[in-house]
């Protein structure tokens, strides 16, 4: 591992002087950045500790219905939350599927919303990769690529982004609250992440120095918590990223669908806001052959970046379960195997 300068400032001011230096990274947990550190992919000439600030590591409600979390709270006292949990089930569904028990326990909201691809190529620095290194070129392209991007790639990169935590974040229209030389300022998770384009080295919409110091729920999003759910199908039921999920959440009012929420996960690089396949559910009866019109709205632009095909039908039913699972009712208890499609046994109640 690289030698690195070390400083733990001890205000959101001093942080962000400090991380505005080339070369520097913040540090939470470091749940996924020790691990680049130590593979020799991410090599900081320093780390800004942020883990002793003040004020980033409560969860509060706000005045007009809405839920504000501070960038330090911890992924598991979230997903535990009763509150939270029974406002946000979806969100807290993602929450616990991601990971294993200890890296929840670890791991902080903020550091979660910034993680970084899983892609193999990206994680071997003897393969070429334009997000690692701009212009190296993308081995994935001509490579072991089954588990890559069918929406929104570039010949430049067909990586995916790896959240759980995200994916019902974009479909509920969260916000980051984000602290910059230039003072505080708000970005809609959706447009946090960016495609890859030409430039897919420009992963986020953040500057250097920039900090995430909240994340903010707006009060509409509770109003789906009767019918919100959270799939992901994985290789590996525990502790594996998603080859594909879904958050589906639906304001059903009088046997019809008044609004929908959708949002697909590991198709992308970044969490994907379905938008033609909420219009095609609002207005309608909650039914198989509607939630399928929309499953066919959401990948309509859908195209295989290698072998991967699959994936594109795989996207289609995963929304279709989804959005039956949701349209039956958030259950009171979380699934045993959180966002399992296979797991229909008894779990454990959301306030515990």
């Amino acid at each position: 591992m690289k030698t690195f300068d070390y400083v733990r400032p001890t205000s959101i001011t001093a942080a962000v002087a400090a991380a505005a230096e080339p070369g520097s990274a913040y540090l939470a947990a470091g749940t996924n950045l020790l691990d680049l550190m130590k593979g020799g992919i991410s090599r900081p000439d320093r780390l800004v500790d942020v883990t002793r600030l003040p004020g980033l590591d409560g969860i509060e409600p706000l005045p007009d219905g809405g839920l504000r979390i501070g960038a330090l709270v911890r992924n598991a006292d979230l997903a535990h939350d009763p509150e939270f949990a029974q406002a946000y089930p979806a969100v807290a569904e993602a929450l616990l599927s991601g990971a294993s028990a200890q890296l929840r326990n670890a791991a902080t909201v903020g550091g979660n919303l910034l993680q970084r691809t899983r892609c193999g190529y990206f994680y071997d620095a003897a393969s070429a990769c334009n997000k690692r290194e701009p212009g190296a070129g993308c081995d994935a392209r001509n490579g072991e690529n089954r588990l890559h991007a069918v929406l929104g790639w570039s010949e430049a990169c067909i990586a995916t982004h790896p959240s759980d935590f995200c994916v019902p974040l974009v479909a509920l229209d969260a916000v980051v609250e984000v602290e910059g030389a230039g003072g505080r300022r708000e970005i809609p998770v959706e447009a946090l992440h960016r495609l890859p384009g030409t430039t897919p080295e420009q992963e986020s919409a953040l500057q250097p120095g920039d900090l995430i110091v909240a994340l903010r729920l707006p009060a509409e999003a509770a109003a789906f918590s009767a019918h919100s759910r959270y799939l992901k199908v994985r290789e590996r039921t525990s502790y594996a990223f998603a080859v594909v999920s879904a958050a589906a959440a639906l304001r059903i009012e009088g046997g019809t669908i008044r609004t929908a929420r959708l949002a697909l996960g590991g198709v992308a690089a970044k969490p994907w806001r379905a938008r033609a396949a909420e219009d095609v559910l609002a207005g309608a009866s909650p039914d198989e052959a509607v939630f399928r019109r929309a499953a066919e709205a959401a990948l309509a632009d859908a195209r295989p970046s290698g072998d991967n095909a699959f994936k594109i039908e795989l996207a289609r039913r995963i929304l279709v379960r989804a959005l039956t699972v949701a349209a039956a009712g958030t259950p009171e208890r979380v699934p045993a195997l959180p966002a399992s499609p296979f797991s229909f046994g008894p779990g454990v109640r959301h306030d515990v």
